[in-house]
């Protein structure tokens, strides 16, 4: 299991890494409006996607459960099934992507962008359309745990990208190339993951006549919780652009959007977590191992705050400063502002998004937390609204971290019911040594803002590597002494072997 996050790991820090060039050579090149329009287009047609009707995770979820039972025959019926699914749910996308434009022109666009966004926007209609049969090979490397392959063709696809991105909007620097840019480097992912597929599992195979109705209506009934989970994620964190766009200004959009970057990549490294343990849930609970699947829950919890509180940290205190010298001093204080107020709510949200409610999707105990997610998701859209006037940008960044956290207390009592963990053994064993842990490294990093008042990237870096440093000998030293999951002591021979190698 370590194998496989460590991979979504990797992909997760080059894709951070490959951002922070993009995102200010992207601002540059397009501008605060582009760069907007942008996000405004990403944010809409990214709606479409909930039209893919949650069929990638029931598809995997099912998918496990046949590979577990060695049933090829089911396997195959399941990618069949998928893949019909998946065709008519793309064609679907195209008609309604088309009829989204009327809702983004209404939309104060710049004049000078109207045209260009217009191509863009059909563009983007078209890559959320093919991706939707563009996620079945991931579906099957990852009912099979083959995360390490699969990931090693997603750090290609970023490496594609980042040349096509500065190669060609250098070329000429419009929204309509950025967003073909997206669909290249979505074939490259389909075409070289269904190799993968192909040459691994030879008796693994797409075809319509496959299609099953029974098959189809069990991965429906899942796919719906699915669905309103997604329906939840996307008002939760891609309707915040929507608001600002439409109370403010499509240039206010890139103050929010700098800020919410590192969230969203600190997000993705949290769910690479996810992306193992739901479907390792469902393995454990069909075989019937329910202690494993309680230390699992524990374990990765634990795993998951550390990680959390690690980059939440330095985000809170230095992030402002980080990004004044990453963009431009003028972000400092509108962006820092949200990046404050996202990064205090996800210090509850991540741990729990990436552990408990995979797990519970996972077991197949999904109605709760899906109908709260939707809630959650709902309440956030009306409370933005209401704070954006008199707050501006950190009332829309308040309107999304008060749900997050009522969702993440939710979502974790009814983990620990079903799993029969104690609330009091959880917090017990996750909480009050992180917390404590914690002390030391945030007086440190207030001492490198307001004692050294650090402001230059080698100032910076060396407040990130001291703080690192801080922390691992907490961690290995003190929160994780003689833990009966992960004692990292023990580890500390082994790295003393592998040095001497």
């Amino acid at each position: 299991m370590f194998r496989n996050v460590g991979s979504n790991w990797v992909v997760t820090i080059v894709s951070a890494v490959a951002i922070y060039f993009l995102t200010p050579f992207t601002l540059r090149a397009l501008g605060d409006n582009g760069y907007g329009t942008w996000t405004l287009i990403t944010s809409i047609t990214g709606y479409l996607g909930l039209l893919v009707l949650g069929v990638p995770m029931a598809s995997v979820r099912y998918f496990a459960q046949h590979v577990a039972d060695g049933d090829t025959r089911k396997l195959n019926e399941a990618i069949g099934s998928c893949s019909a699914l998946y065709l008519l749910l793309g064609a679907i996308a195209l008609v309604v992507g088309m009829a989204l434009y009327g809702f983004f022109t209404l939309y104060g666009i710049p004049r000078t962008l109207q045209g260009d966004a217009r191509w863009a926007f059909g563009v983007m209609v078209l890559f959320v359309a093919v991706g939707f049969i563009g996620l079945l090979p991931s579906g099957v490397l990852a009912a099979h745990d083959d995360f390490v392959p699969r990931n090693a063709v997603r750090l290609w696809g970023m490496v594609l990208r980042v040349v096509l991105t500065f190669g060609l909007l250098t070329l000429k620097a419009s929204l309509t190339v950025l967003a073909l840019v997206q669909l290249a480097c979505l074939v490259f992912d389909f075409a070289f993951c269904w190799v993968l597929v192909r040459r691994r599992y030879p008796a693994t195979r797409v075809r319509l006549a496959d299609f099953d109705w029974g098959m189809a209506r069990r991965i429906f009934s899942f796919s719906v919780y699915v669905l309103v989970l997604n329906a939840g994620a996307r008002l939760s964190f891609e309707t915040d652009s929507l608001v600002i766009g439409g109370f403010m200004n499509v240039g206010s959009i890139p103050y929010f959007t700098v800020a919410n970057s590192f969230l969203i990549y600190l997000m993705e490294f949290l769910l690479s977590i996810a992306a193992v343990v739901m479907p390792m849930a469902t393995r454990l609970q069909t075989q019937g191992k329910r202690a494993e699947l309680q230390a699992i829950f524990l374990k990765w919890s634990k795993i998951a705050l550390s990680l959390t509180m690690a980059a939440g940290l330095f985000l809170i205190v230095l992030g402002p400063r980080f990004i004044a010298w990453w963009i431009d001093p003028t972000y400092e204080r509108p962006a820092g502002q949200v990046l404050q107020i996202l990064m205090i709510s996800y210090l509850v949200f991540l741990p729990v998004r990436g552990v408990a409610l995979p797990i519970l999707m996972g077991l197949g105990k999904a109605g709760l937390p899906t109908i709260g997610f939707l809630a959650t998701g709902v309440l956030n859209l009306v409370l933005s609204i209401l704070l954006v006037r008199p707050l501006g940008l950190a009332g829309v960044a308040l309107g999304t971290a008060i749900p997050n956290v009522v969702f993440a207390g939710i979502v974790f009592l009814q983990a620990c019911r079903e799993l029969d963990v104690s609330v009091a053994a959880f917090l017990r064993y996750v909480v009050p040594r992180a917390l404590l842990g914690a002390v030391p490294v945030l007086a440190l990093l207030l001492w490198f803002r307001d004692g050294l008042d650090v402001r230059t990237f080698a100032a910076l870096v060396a407040a990130g590597v001291v703080m690192t440093l801080v922390f691992a000998l907490t961690w290995v030293f003190f929160v994780y002494r003689n833990d009966p999951h992960l004692d990292l002591r023990a580890w500390l021979p082994r790295l003393r072997a592998w040095s001497r190698v």
